[in-house]
């Protein structure tokens, strides 16, 4: 199944870099709700916040990401949150914004970048992400960027979608790993936020576009079960409306504890709406 929409120019390709930069930003224009940017070397923004390979090894920068987290909670929703509910929306936040700047450029262009944790920066005042397009790229034969240096050429689509689980999973691992005790939650729980990001970041994507069943098989085909480290697959089903018109939805495998900021606001995929049985595997 072709999941890949042309919406990004495909012409004479010259760098990887290049490629991935066009890319994400015609992404963030299409997504109002991703706050990233691309990075311009002569910025000073280069030189503030945190990359996301200093989360996973400096407690320091971690903590600092956790704390500009819950003033942004203090200022915005006038609570105070939870040290883990800080802690889980901070992770939220990144899991989504990053793994839709790799799914998102694999959604419009087909193709995979592999994005290193040192290649995203975090400005802790505006929650800003910038984003330095690197050298990685994978994409399928008949593609025009397959004659780039270095660039992994690979067989059909399902090679890219696993290409595409791979790059979110290897970014996402060290991280998990220092953020975890600040959560309190096990690994499925942790994974399962990832995944759910993942998910909702290609369909979120794709109602922007205007083409939200084709998001739903997209992400379907790129979880159609658990493949590890996720812990289950995109899950869609259809609820019918008043109007009679079926509109699609899923229960989230993991939780970012909105809930307990805005209970009224719940999302409507809230996995602390499941019966208790499932909130303990959730919890495991």
């Amino acid at each position: 199944m072709t999941v890949a929409l042309e919406t990004v120019s495909t012409g004479a390709p010259t760098t990887v870099s290049g490629l991935l930069g066009d890319a994400y930003r015609q992404l963030v224009q299409v997504c109002p709700a991703l706050t990233a940017r691309v990075a311009d070397p002569a910025a000073d923004f280069t030189r503030t916040g945190f990359s996301g390979a200093e989360l996973t090894k400096d407690q320091g920068a971690l903590e600092a990401f956790l704390s500009a987290e819950d003033s942004r909670i203090r200022e915005r929703y006038d609570h105070v949150p939870r040290r883990d509910v800080a802690a889980s929306r901070a992770l939220h936040d990144y899991a989504w914004s990053v793994g839709l700047l790799m799914s998102g450029v694999w959604y419009l262009t087909g193709r995979v970048p592999r994005v290193r944790p040192e290649d995203v920066r975090i400005d802790l005042s505006s929650g800003t992400f910038e984003i330095t397009p690197g050298p990685d790229l994978a994409c399928l034969p008949d593609d025009s960027a397959g004659t780039l240096p270095g660039v992994l050429t690979v067989p059909h689509e399902e090679a890219l979608r696993a290409e595409l689980r791979v790059a979110v999973a290897d970014h996402m691992e060290p991280l998990l790993s220092a953020i975890g005790p600040y959560i309190r939650r096990g690994p499925r729980a942790l994974w399962g936020l990832v995944t759910d990001d993942l998910v909702s970041g290609i369909w979120y994507l794709g109602r922007m576009l205007g083409r939200e069943p084709d998001s739903v098989r997209a992400a379907t085909a790129l979880l159609p079960s658990a493949v590890t480290p996720f812990p289950g697959g995109a899950d869609f089903r259809h609820l019918t409306g008043g109007d009679g018109r079926q509109h699609p939805t899923r229960t989230r495998l993991g939780c970012c504890l909105y809930y307990t900021i805005r209970p009224a606001e719940a999302c409507a995929t809230c996995p602390r709406t499941c019966d208790a049985e499932r909130l303990r595997r959730i919890e495991s």
